[in-house]
């Protein structure tokens, strides 16, 4: 703390979380919304997302340096990717679960599509999509550590590999700390 490194250090993850975070929002929703709002989205979409979610993480690593380089992009895709899949999956159970009773109603009622999804499916699906995002922010930390751990210039994970080159176990300790 006295030094600045672990402040730095923490400040460059939580950007990097944020923004991987940020984009797994933006996706996760707009997947979630075509496939749970349509059929034809549903087999589109799904079918390869439940696919992709199977894949471990650390394998996608070389993968993304290659196709991404060591820079920030890799780190960052990484995070949103594992943070994509509970939003989406959370999201696409809410909306699959509203009433249809309240979607007939809507229809009843003269709602446009836009306002049936703006009023009865985003409302009806937001707790599950809360769900999703309080497992996206511990996946986005999870896959914070992988990221970082790989090629890092800065960040906690790179902290931690700094340490372990000097022996430093108090430094690793404090990193463990900060992400536990």
């Amino acid at each position: 703390m006295r030094d600045g490194t672990l402040p730095f250090n923490l400040g460059v993850s939580l950007l990097r979380a944020g923004s991987g975070l940020g984009i797994a929002i933006s996706v996760g929703v707009a997947l979630a919304l075509v496939s749970g709002l349509s059929r034809v989205g549903e087999d589109v979409v799904d079918a390869p997302l439940q696919i992709l979610r199977t894949l471990p993480a650390l394998a996608l690593v070389p993968l993304f340096i290659l196709w991404f380089g060591i820079g920030e992009t890799p780190k960052i895709l990484l995070v949103a990717l594992g943070a994509t899949f509970p939003i989406y999956l959370n999201l696409h159970k809410g909306i699959r679960s509203i009433d249809p009773k309240l979607v007939e109603m809507s229809s009843t009622l003269g709602l446009s599509r836009w306002q049936t999804i703006r009023d009865v499916f985003l409302p009806g699906a937001l707790p599950d999509f809360l769900t999703g995002l309080r497992y996206a922010v511990g996946v986005s930390w999870l896959m914070l550590v992988v990221a970082e751990q790989v090629n890092a210039e800065s960040g906690i994970g790179h902290m931690m590999m700094d340490a372990q080159d000097f022996l430093r176990t108090d430094i690793i300790l404090v990193g463990l700390l900060v992400y536990g």
